[in-house]
């Protein structure tokens, strides 16, 4: 399934918007954009939010025929345990997180331990936790971590553009990581010259326009065939002004969902 996500509206959720969209705002707009799954991926007004508050997103999904995903960062037991409660609130049943959050990086042993001490529950209610593919662990460093915790609401969250401050290609990152994916974040990205050729930026582009091979992404995970679901992102840099931003970013928006949608007919 292809849905949206709390990184689709980046700029237009941002307290710089000058409309800034609620997560239900955000949640209709999915809706009347035909997107039946919407991921409430670290947004930090969630956590503040009353179970009346959570249950009435919930209500608005059932009625607008939405699917919800939640995500957040870290594996705290504290932590993951609250996203539980929220997940079961919303009737969210993926949790997509990381293995690290800030400065809580725990180590290969103490993060097998944390997450042995959650999955009972989280198996329960029937809710899977995804962590992530990002530069703070090698894609192999986090295979290592699932398959060692070795539990079936456990995988990953797919997205092969942030490994690439790590040096290691989307290519192998996608290979290495397909057998465990549960979720996929699409976005697609390239390198442009910096002012004076001194460097580069690693920035968002349109689907089909950048480096992200798609096609080969697509064949190798299987995510139709395996009901892995498709988040579309943007890595959308603030342009020369917040109002055209959030224009590009809904025009990418447009872009990526007719790409995908094309791409699976």
């Amino acid at each position: 399934m292809i849905g949206f996500g709390t990184y689709t509206f980046f700029w237009e959720g941002s307290e710089l918007a000058p409309e800034r969209l609620s997560v239900i705002g955000m949640l209709e707009r999915t809706a009347d954009a035909g997107v039946e799954l919407f991921q409430i991926c670290d947004d930090a007004r969630i956590e503040s939010m009353s179970d009346d508050e959570l249950r009435r997103i919930a209500e608005v999904a059932r009625e607008r025929g939405v699917t919800l995903e939640l995500g957040t960062k870290g594996i705290a037991v504290a932590h993951l345990e609250r996203f539980l409660h929220i997940a079961t609130v919303l009737g969210a049943k993926l949790l997509r997180s990381m293995a690290t959050s800030g400065d809580d990086r725990p180590s290969h042993a103490d993060a097998v331990d944390r997450l042995r001490a959650v999955l009972p529950a989280f198996e329960a209610a029937g809710v899977t936790i995804a962590l992530e593919t990002y530069e703070q662990l090698s894609s192999q460093e986090l295979v290592d971590l699932v398959t060692t915790v070795d539990h079936p609401n456990l995988g990953i969250c797919l997205d092969p553009a942030n490994t690439v401050a790590r040096l290691e290609h989307p290519a192998d990152v996608i290979e290495r990581t397909a057998p465990y994916v549960r979720n996929i974040h699409v976005k697609d990205f390239a390198f442009t010259r910096r002012g004076g050729w001194v460097g580069f930026t690693l920035e968002g582009a349109p689907l089909g326009t950048g480096l992200l091979d798609y096609p080969a992404l697509t064949a190798v995970v299987r995510p139709d065939e395996r009901g892995v679901n498709q988040i579309i992102e943007h890595w959308l840099p603030l342009g020369d002004s917040i109002t055209e931003t959030i224009e590009l970013e809904r025009t990418w928006t447009a872009h990526n969902l007719q790409y995908l949608r094309e791409g699976r007919s």
